[in-house]
Formats: C-alpha cells, sequence, structure tokens
C-alpha cells in the first residue's frame, strides 16, 4: 500500500502524505486512480486502452478503458516452474500439491480439449465441484477460450442447481462425482441424472471422482481422460477479448426468489481482486492465501486471483472440525499460510471450543485473518488478538456477489479498531445515507456508492434494457444516480465502518431502525448461546422483535436466561431493542455462503411462502418457523 501510495504521487504529480490523502484523490479523480493502479499492478493487456473511463449518462452506463483487450487466464497463470502454487486439501483424500509446471499443463490439456469440443468465446461452461484443482484447471481453461464460467458447489441440490445453471445453459458441465463431508460419502451422480435431463443444450459432460473405487462413465467423459495428454504448455494460446466482456455468472442467494444471474466483466474483475489481494491484504509473491469456501461463493473467485500476484493457493473442501476444530489452525501451521481467510462462524466455534491456534502451531507466519459472511463482533477481535497477538492484522470484509468484491476491508497501514471494518477501499467512493438521501455520519443508514467503480456488475443475464439490473441497485431514490447495496451501516468518526446487517431485514419496532447485528453482538456472547437470529414480527400495524437462539451444548433456555438476555440488550442496547419474545430453536438458517437469512424466517412465521429453500445450506431448519403459527405461545 504505501509502495503504491508513492507510485500515486509521482505519476499523479500530487503530494499524497497518507492512506486518506490516497484514498480521497481515488475517488475524486477515479479516472486517474484505476488507470494509475492498473500499471502498478500489471495488468497485462493485449491492446492498451484508448482511456480509462468513457463517461455515459448515467453511473451504470460509462464504459471501462475503452479499446483495451486482454486475457483473464493469462493474468492468473502462475509461473512455469517447480514451484508449488496450488495446495489441495479435501476431506477423505489425499493432500495434493500442484506445481507452476502442473498448473499450465493440465490448463493447456483441458484447453485443448475444450477446444475440440467446439468451445468459444462466449460459451458458458458450468462446474459443479468440490473445491479443489479441478475447478481451479477448468476455470483457467476456460477463461484462456474467452468462455464464461459459473460455478455451484455439489452440495446444492438439483433444484439449487438447476434455478442456477438451468437460466444460462452452458455448453460443457463439469461435476463432482461424489464429496466427503464429516466423514459421511455423498454420491451425486442421481443429483447429475436429474440436472441433465432439467437443462438442455450441454454438449459435454466431465466427472471428477473423488474417493469412490469405480464409476461407470456411461455417458460422460472421466476428468483424467478429457485432458487432452498430447496439449503442451507452448500450445496454451490465450484468447482476446475486450475489458468489458463477461467473465463470471455469479448467483445471488436465492431466498427470495429464482437467483438473480449477475455478470461480471474480465477486466473490472481482475484489476479490482488485483487491488485487493495487493494492496488492502499485502499479498504478494513468495506468500500463500487460504480461504475456507466453496465453488458456490464468491470468495473463490476472489480467491483464485490471488495466483495473479504471484502468490500460492490452498485450497479446502470437507468440514472444519474433522476431526476436530483445530484441524484448520494445523493446516495454517503445516503449510506456513500467510493469509487465512475465514467466517465469524468458525471463529465463534473456536472461542466456544476453547481451541488455542497457538497451541496447534500458528506462529507468526500468518499475517493476516480475513473475515466475512456477517459483520464481526468486538469479541473475536479480542480474542483473535489474545491467542495470536497484536502484530496479526484482522481485516473483517464486506461487500458481495453482487460487485464480487468489497467496498469496505482491511488496511495494512491504517490502526485496527476493535468492532470495525478498518475502512472503505481504494476508488470507492461509499457514504451512509439516510432515507432523504442525506449523508451522515456516526449515525446508521443505507450503504451507497455515489460514483463509478470498475467492478460493477456488466448487467444480468437475459435482462432486456438491464430492467432487473437497474430496479436491484439504482432505484432506492429517484432522480439520485447512486449504487444503493442494500446494507445498513454506519460510517464512524475515525472512518471506519460498523455493518449492522441487510437493510431488508432490519428492524423496526415503533418506527425506530434497528441492525439484526447489533442485537447478536450481545447474545452470541452469552456461554449459553450458540448462535441467534432476530426478525420482526408484524402485529397490529406496528413490529414486535422476535428472537430465536439455539442453546450451546449443556444448556437451555429457562425464564431465568430470558430475563438476563432482554436485560443485557437493554442495558448494552436500547430498550427498543428488547426482543418481545425469545425461543429456542435447533438450527439457525443460513445459506451456503454463510449467511443468515432473515428474510426466509420472516416470511416463514407470518405464513408466506418461502422461495428456493434450496438455497439454504440446512433447509431442515426452516421447518421450525414454518410451523410457528402451530407453536407459538
Amino acid at each position: 500500500m504505501e509502495q503504491f501510495r508513492e507510485y500515486a504521487s509521482k505519476q499523479s504529480g500530487l503530494s499524497l502524505s497518507d492512506y486518506w490523502d490516497l484514498y480521497n484523490w481515488s475517488i475524486e479523480s477515479f479516472e486517474d486512480f484505476w488507470g494509475i493502479a492498473a500499471s502498478f499492478l500489471n495488468i497485462k493487456f493485449h491492446q492498451e486502452p484508448q482511456k480509462v473511463y468513457a463517461k455515459g449518462r448515467l453511473l451504470r452506463s460509462g464504459e471501462w478503458f475503452p479499446g483495451a483487450t486482454l486475457n483473464f487466464a493469462e493474468n492468473l497463470m502462475p509461473a512455469f516452474s517447480e514451484k508449488v502454487f496450488l495446495t489441495a486439501y479435501q476431506e477423505g483424500m489425499p493432500v495434493r500439491y500442484l506445481s507452476g509446471q502442473d498448473i499450465w499443463k493440465q490448463v493447456a490439456g483441458c484447453a485443448a480439449s475444450l477446444k475440440k469440443k467446439g468451445v468459444k468465446k462466449g460459451d458458458r461452461i458450468a462446474g459443479v465441484l468440490k473445491n479443489g484443482p479441478e475447478a481451479v484447471i477448468a476455470m483457467l481453461a476456460a477463461t484462456s477460450l474467452g468462455a464464461i464460467w459459473s460455478s455451484c458447489s455439489p452440495d446444492f441440490g438439483v433444484n439449487g442447481i438447476v434455478d442456477r445453471l438451468g437460466q444460462i445453459k452452458p455448453k460443457v458441465l463439469f461435476f463432482s462425482t461424489s464429496y466427503v463431508y464429516s466423514g459421511k460419502q455423498f454420491n451425486c451422480i442421481p443429483v447429475l441424472e436429474e440436472v441433465i435431463s432439467q437443462i438442455s443444450g450441454i454438449d459435454t459432460i466431465v466427472g471428477v471422482k473423488g474417493t469412490e473405487q469405480k464409476v461407470d462413465p456411461s455417458y460422460w467423459k472421466d476428468w483424467e481422460t478429457f485432458l487432452d495428454p498430447s496439449a503442451s504448455p507452448d500450445d496454451l494460446k490465450f484468447e482476446t477479448v475486450s475489458f468489458s466482456d463477461p467473465l463470471y455468472i455469479m448467483f445471488s442467494s436465492g431466498t427470495t426468489g429464482v437467483p438473480k444471474c449477475i455478470v461480471h466483466g474480465v477486466g473490472g474483475t481482475l484489476l479490482q481482486h488485483k487491488k485487493e489481494l495487493i494492496l488492502h491484504t499485502g499479498l504478494s509473491e513468495g506468500k500463500k492465501l487460504f480461504y475456507f469456501t466453496t465453488c458456490g461463493w464468491m470468495m473463490w473467485n476472489w480467491m483464485v486471483s490471488a495466483l495473479g500476484t504471484g502468490a500460492g493457493i490452498v485450497t479446502f473442501d470437507g468440514a472444519v472440525n474433522q476431526p476436530d476444530l483445530g484441524a484448520l489452525w494445523r493446516l495454517i501451521a503445516k503449510e506456513k499460510v500467510s493469509v487465512f481467510g475465514t467466517s465469524p462462524k468458525f471463529l465463534s466455534a473456536c472461542m466456544n471450543g476453547q481451541i488455542s491456534p497457538s497451541d496447534e502451531g500458528v506462529d507468526q507466519k500468518l499475517e493476516t485473518i480475513l473475515s466475512t459472511g456477517s459483520p464481526l463482533l468486538p469479541e473475536h477481535f479480542a480474542w483473535v488478538k489474545s491467542h495470536l497477538g497484536d502484530e496479526l492484522q484482522l481485516s473483517s470484509i464486506c461487500g458481495g456477489t453482487d460487485i464480487i468484491s468489497c467496498f469496505m476491508l482491511g488496511n495494512p497501514t491504517l490502526p485496527i479498531h476493535q468492532g470495525q471494518i478498518q475502512g472503505p477501499g481504494l476508488g470507492m467512493a461509499i457514504e451512509a445515507w439516510q432515507e432523504d438521501g442525506t449523508p451522515v455520519v456516526g449515525k446508521k443508514a443505507e450503504l451507497v456508492c455515489t460514483k463509478p467503480f470498475v467492478s460493477m456488475p456488466i448487467g444480468f443475464w437475459n435482462d432486456p434494457n438491464d430492467a432487473k439490473y437497474h430496479s436491484a441497485y439504482f432505484d432506492a431514490w429517484p432522480g439520485r444516480d447512486v449504487w444503493h447495496h442494500g446494507d445498513f451501516i454506519e460510517i464512524t468518526d475515525k472512518r471506519g465502518v460498523i455493518v449492522y446487517g441487510r437493510s431488508d431485514a432490519t428492524l423496526n419496532p415503533g418506527g425506530v431502525r434497528i441492525g439484526t447485528a447489533e442485537i447478536y453482538r450481545q447474545v452470541e456472547n452469552l456461554v449459553e448461546i450458540d448462535d441467534s437470529i432476530a426478525i420482526g414480527h408484524r402485529i397490529e400495524g406496528d413490529t414486535d422483535i422476535l428472537l430465536f437462539v439455539k442453546m450451546a451444548e449443556g444448556h437451555t433456555l429457562d425464564d431465568l436466561l430470558i430475563k438476563n438476555i432482554k436485560n443485557i440488550i437493554k442495558r448494552e442496547l436500547t430498550p427498543r431493542h428488547v426482543p418481545a419474545k425469545i425461543y429456542s430453536v435447533i438450527d439457525i438458517p443460513y445459506t451456503r455462503s454463510g449467511k443468515k437469512v432473515e428474510m426466509a424466517v420472516t416470511k416463514a412465521i407470518h405464513g408466506e411462502e418461502v422461495m428456493n429453500k434450496s438455497a439454504l445450506a440446512n433447509p431442515e431448519s426452516l421447518d421450525y418457523f414454518l410451523n410457528f403459527s402451530d407453536i407459538k405461545d
């Protein structure tokens, strides 16, 4: 970050003395910033851009780097050497290590076979795959040809996969034939058969075997035989595409309807990811990133982009508690991981399970922990500091699938304030707006972005005239040309950011807006509580807050604990935050990317239809709420 600040000062002719000088310049002169960033971050162009930004009539209609051409895979390919760049951990399988030479050879073999199948620029290629080498290789091979990549996790189930891939009709489908989770093997072939019976246009199916001994590929090609053994890395060619050509099709969570198909561009994704990984995260050659994710979450795409920094990546597929909760920390120690990406839920589990990373061998080689999926609580900051010291940087990061990146995230040059995200990302002109469109500091309000940024989607798939795209992000303030993200935040006097949850899940008792994360911060700090979810229950023209808690092992919800929870919330927050009722539940519903689904629970308790339960990681947890009218007292 400091090297870039000095470089930007020299290139711009300005004296940018600290991060906030750099940030203010990056949003006020955003064209200069993104152009200088592309140079500093070594974006490999086939043809240089005519200019950085061609203004459109509206914020969303401008064009980035017109005239520029490049190839995404070419920008990510590691050095052709014997150095290991990809380390793969998969439950039930031995650890695999792929060198730069291995990656080049396999990408060449996969790309050659895809080309023989007629794959060309603009075709959709999809993977229903475990998080492992095959997913990375297939994506790089597809994008080397200018094709569009999209992926799901194999645990999605038939409806979850069809709801997504059925909209984009891939030409080639890669799939895992099985996966192992918590010691149990799951056969994916019956799901595959249902999926291909419901999606037309799939020309080629490639199966990636798991731990099963024998699979008969009667109507699909096995991964090992699909890769062209005669293809040489020297033969690997990178198709020239435009900066704004489509790269990825990502999917919204789908808990309120059919998932939106969000199309992200080649150059914008690459430039934004390299900015975040190199400048905000500090990745570089010789370091390793391990992000706990699946192929159904945008953090997988973000993780793979780390190859473009010269760093190595560690992939993981399976349960985090096998054989115990110390397993991931031992992996980090063994592989000398520099940056570890996780979630507040995992950190809470380690806290409650009395796991000590240092006892598992983690040392100063771990420089940074990234956390996303939900707001990071002050208790998480305190726990990480107590176990890993002051030198480690704990970076809460927040953005979304919508922008395939972050609006606010960590920063190696800024102090860490417990309970806050350190600040906005370079080039991201974020503000907190009240309902009348007034920006505020120190108050809770809606997250907006007031200037264009390179990783804005290029649109939605099959969305004539961008009608759905416009409605999703630009309708909140008619006549005001800003991106409305849907997060309820506070920008603090330290210029940090506190996230209070999704604004569509914001509670509104008595007309006062309350973020659910405020309640979780208090409740989930109690040893008796393992997890919780708060929603607004509509009653007589107002809203009551209902709190559902998952009890920690060995504890029950009784009148004394209910009274204690209410007193703590009243004391630490306000009387308006206090739930009207508190109920004990067996489990809390989550999306597959680890986000609580307040809106689905809200719909369920009001007797409204909950769409796409297959988008949930644990759909059975919703049963209690669907029967809530028969349960409540």
